[in-house]
């Protein structure tokens, strides 16, 4: 009988009601009797998930350690090497991943965040008549469908609306789209739709209304990519897999075949970073889903190996949440250089993207100025007048390099498709290489079928991975996040978020909040102001393998990726709640503190902002900089030439702001570009150039320097307003 309504621990079985000890108990049980309907796997797979917890890195690495010899062996953690070690350990095969840092730190936390099937993959197979890439086209509808079932709270539907500007647009378009849906078929998400002008300027007033004769919508999955990620790989875990993160493999374990006489990898020697400490763990096969690197791993078993993985570079912006509708995102097939840009709302803000220019490997990929301005100036040109694209809009800015597999002598990256490759070597070195991210399930069963095939594995079962809920999906509902709100003094939005992003696990990470003070919200002190993250958070995360502050700021929460400005201040404590838990020393808490602010500086970033002040010629008007300059000049009462936190805030003072010393501190270092602790005035007139060029904008040290001077105009106070900001 499945259970019709849960309110606090009381359940109200059609009519009856049955008084249980508490929710987890109702969620055990919910999950158990109402989920498994739906879930295509084996009743006892599901079973066995139900009953397992979930290890401590500490009990996982042990299990790496002791291990005489596992099935399989996946060097990986992202979306494909998660997959592949999901896929083993439900056939019933002893299953270990290693990776080298954070699960999805690489490629899958830095993608498009679509879950979709690829328009212009199914416009390539359309006019080159490319039957490989329909193929390609219908198993990623396939794959989309299938996530959007199995992991509901993290996977949504989004409409995505296609502008046009020309007549002649509509057949040619309305006939792809329409094609779209009818590769979906019965997984069609929602029937795609024409909108005339006037309807398409009300579902996203942003656009630009000249030439406007109106567009098409259609729909396509959206995802937290990284959750999605991490949700897979601990899954995996449930069921009994040994994983673990910042576990680097070294080299590869061979034996020699007593009947050929041949070489075969039979494993790994790995060195867990943290603590330098040196393994071996053994396999009976082991698969390389290492991406961008794939090469380097085959090259490890093969010096001469041929290479076959061609990296590209795509590089995504961040922009403030107003310059797009909260659900409607935005497609632009012809870019000026014949790519393809979205431009799509994710977490309050508006992701714009992707480059697709080849690149070298790194696993610290910078996003580049050249490729910000191109990602700008395409936006320019399907936005309104009234929406000034500003580069200083900019929130945060990442690269991430696609694994596209190629032929080594193929320079245009843009015209390869997303097929995946899945190669044996005489070593029995299992590799898989390309794809994308929405096909990772199926590129997972491929990879495990040739590992069962090529080392002779005695799996239990088939694949069960269609249909098969991931971690948080079981007790799941739409409407889970008004227990949060109504039971445990959770604001609305933070509910909500918890919910789509942890399921049904959104329980265990509120029993870890703490009291606010407030009379509401009761419980869930949030991280920072602006974004629905909460300190229990960190907690959780621990919980969840996260070992540094990189994970909690990149991955387990999205703040890096969605305002560097926010991820800097939410740092400290989110140092310190990992310091509590972890036990770091203090040199360990000034090391993660000097890791974070490189990783946002470098690959979040943040280091365009000081390059926009550094290479901003000042170009204002004499008028400009005689305003300026006095304003300059009633703080720098001494006439010094520059300005110090001690001038900063006696005049501050002054006009009865409170702003304490560190505040101050952050303020001018923003603007001190060449970091001797003051600034100069030729460091304010390039900022107040590089803010009317708009290359900056929300800079506190202009805002509180023109609010100063207009209240000792005034004589009275008026109170302080931090800037949201960008870079």
């Amino acid at each position: 009988m499945a259970f019709r309504k849960i309110i606090g621990g009381t359940v109200l079985l059609g009519g009856s009601t049955l008084t249980v000890l508490g929710i987890s108990q109702i969620v055990d049980h919910w999950s158990h009797q109402a989920r498994l309907s739906y879930v295509q796997a084996s009743e006892e797979l599901n079973k066995n998930y139900i009953n397992n917890l979930l290890p401590s890195r500490e009990a996982q690495l042990y299990t790496l350690k002791t291990t005489k010899e596992f099935d399989v062996l996946v060097i990986g953690g992202g979306a494909t090497g998660s997959g592949c070690a999901l896929d083993a350990v439900t056939r019933g095969l002893k299953t270990a991943l290693v990776e080298r840092e954070d699960f999805s730190s690489g490629t899958s936390s830095r993608s498009t965040k679509l879950i979709h099937g690829g328009v212009r993959y199914l416009q390539k197979a359309v006019l080159n008549l490319d039957y490989e890439q329909y193929q390609l086209v219908k198993e990623a509808l396939a794959e989309r469908a299938n996530l959007l079932e199995v992991a509901p709270h993290i996977a949504k539907q989004l409409p995505i609306m296609l502008p046009l500007y020309k007549w002649w647009q509509f057949p040619y378009y309305w006939a792809g789209i329409k094609m779209y849906d009818f590769v979906a078929g019965k997984q069609c998400l929602k029937s795609s739709y024409l909108l005339t002008k006037s309807r398409a300027l009300e579902r996203f007033p942003m656009l630009k209304k000249d030439k406007l004769v109106g567009a098409i919508v259609y729909y396509d999955g959206q995802q937290n990519d990284a959750r999605m990620n991490l949700t897979i790989a601990l899954t995996a875990a449930r069921y009994g897999a040994a994983i673990a993160n910042y576990v680097e493999v070294v080299d590869l374990l061979k034996n020699k075949d007593p009947d050929t006489g041949k070489e075969y990898v039979c494993g790994a020697k790995c060195r867990e970073v943290e603590t330098g400490d040196v393994f071996d763990v053994k396999a009976k096969c082991v698969i390389n889903a290492t991406g961008p690197f794939t090469d380097r791993l085959r090259q490890m078993d093969d010096e001469k190996v041929e290479k076959i993985c061609q990296p590209s570079s795509g590089v995504h912006i961040v922009l403030p949440g107003y310059y797009s509708p909260e659900s409607m995102g935005l497609l632009d097939p012809a870019t000026s250089d014949g790519r393809v840009i979205f431009f799509l709302p994710w977490e309050k803000v508006v992701i714009a993207g992707t480059t697709d220019t080849p690149t070298e490997i790194t696993s610290k990929p910078i996003p580049h100025e050249e490729e910000i301005h191109f990602i700008l100036n395409e936006i320019r040109n399907y936005l309104g007048p009234d929406v000034e694209v500003r580069r200083g809009d900019v929130l945060a800015a990442w690269s991430g390099i696609r694994p596209l597999v190629s032929d080594p002598n193929s320079k245009a990256t843009h015209s390869i498709s997303r097929n995946h490759v899945v190669t044996v070597t005489d070593s029995r070195l299992v590799t898989i290489a390309g794809g994308k991210w929405t096909t990772y399930r199926k590129m997972a069963e491929d990879t495990i079928n040739a590992a069962v095939k090529a080392c002779n594995l005695n799996a239990a079962k088939p694949c069960n991975t269609v249909g098969l809920q991931l971690e948080g999906s079981h007790a799941w509902s739409p409407t889970l996040y008004i227990t949060l709100v109504q039971f445990y003094g959770l604001g609305a939005e933070v509910a909500r978020h918890l919910c789509s992003t942890y399921g049904d696990k959104a329980l265990q990470v509120v029993k870890l909040a703490q009291v606010t003070g407030k009379k509401w919200p009761v419980v869930g002190k949030r991280l920072v102001a602006e974004f629905p993250y909460i300190e229990a958070e960190v907690r959780y995360a621990v919980k969840e393998y996260a070992c540094t502050a990189i994970d909690i700021i990149a991955r387990r929460t999205r703040l890096a990726f969605v305002n560097v400005q926010a991820a800097e201040e939410a740092l400290p404590r989110i140092v310190e709640i990992m310091a509590s838990e972890l036990n770091w020393t203090e040199k360990r808490v000034q090391a993660e503190l000097k890791a974070v602010q490189q990783f946002l500086y470098q690959e979040m970033g943040y280091k365009t902002r000081f390059d926009q002040l550094t290479n901003t010629e000042i170009n204002l008007s004499p008028s400009d900089v005689d305003r300026y300059t006095k304003r300059f000049q009633k703080f720098d009462e001494d006439q010094k030439g520059f300005i110090t936190m001690i001038d900063v805030q006696r005049v501050l003072e002054s006009v009865g702001y409170q702003v304490d010393e560190q505040t101050i501190y952050e303020i001018l270092l923003e603007v001190d570009i060449n970091k001797n602790g003051q600034v100069e005035l030729i460091e304010f007139l390039q900022l107040m150039s590089a803010i009317q060029k708009g290359s900056v904008s929300g800079s506190r040290l202009a805002i509180l320097m023109k609010s100063a001077e207009e209240n000792l105009l005034r004589g009275d106070p008026i109170p302080v307003h931090r800037s949201g900001g960008g870079l």
